[in-house]
């Protein structure tokens, strides 16, 4: 399980980050709701944990936020915050879960637990059998990939490439992650092989290539349309 821990104050969050830790996921945390955004768009989240209360930007804005680009990671609340009308916002605004501090750990577990259960129950059962951004579309069924409904002679990598930007149109993936994903742990970091094939698939898709962007110092994405 991969998560997200949005928390400025430093004591509940290292109480939470060993607490999670512990249980043998992997969290990131962010200090405030601009650097947990900025996190959202270069990595995917299986759940995120959320205050309220933060620095700049509050947590309801946060979740308005990520909403609003159609981002349906699983949020969690937790906040101090505890008037019922509080809480019913947070639900409306976005959250699928609210726990109130001072919480019980083992209930926060179980919450985590249940939120990322749902999730990939979701995920499962709205699975599109095409994925799609704009005109450049991949049949998961028949494997063939289109573009403006002409097809395209893609490699096997190219094809897990176009897949995985398709995913999640916008979304920026490091080359790091695109060479994990498609190649594995064993191909050698330091190599070019993201940008040569990142390069031929462009080309492939013509007119469109312009679609698939550099983003300088973070990788590539595929542009949303």
């Amino acid at each position: 399980m991969n998560i997200l821990l949005v928390e400025d104050e430093a004591r509940v969050a290292d109480f939470v980050l060993r607490g999670l830790r512990a249980e043998g996921w992997t969290v990131t945390h962010a200090a405030d709701a601009d650097m947990g955004l900025e996190l959202t768009m270069q990595e995917s989240f299986d759940v995120i944990v959320l205050d309220l209360m933060l620095p700049g930007l509050p947590g309801q804005d946060f979740c308005r936020k990520l909403r609003a680009r159609s981002d349906l990671t699983p949020i969690l609340i937790l906040s101090a915050l505890d008037a019922l009308d509080e809480r019913v916002e947070g639900l409306r605004i976005g959250a699928d879960d609210y726990m109130v501090k001072p919480f019980e750990f083992d209930e926060l577990i179980a919450r985590i637990e249940a939120l990322a259960r749902r999730s990939r129950q979701f995920a499962k059962d709205s699975s599109a059998a095409v994925l799609q951004a704009g005109v450049i579309a991949l049949d998961l069924e028949t494997l063939e990939a289109t573009v403006g409904g002409a097809p395209m002679e893609l490699t096997a990598k190219e094809r897990e490439i176009l897949k995985l930007f398709l995913s999640k149109p916008g979304r920026v993936f490091s080359r790091e992650r695109i060479l994990n994903s498609v190649w594995g742990a064993s191909e050698d970091p330091l190599t070019n092989i993201v940008d040569v094939y990142v390069g031929r698939l462009r080309r492939k898709l013509g007119t469109h290539g312009s679609d698939l962007q550099t983003v300088r110092g973070a990788g590539y994405r595929l542009r949303a349309k």
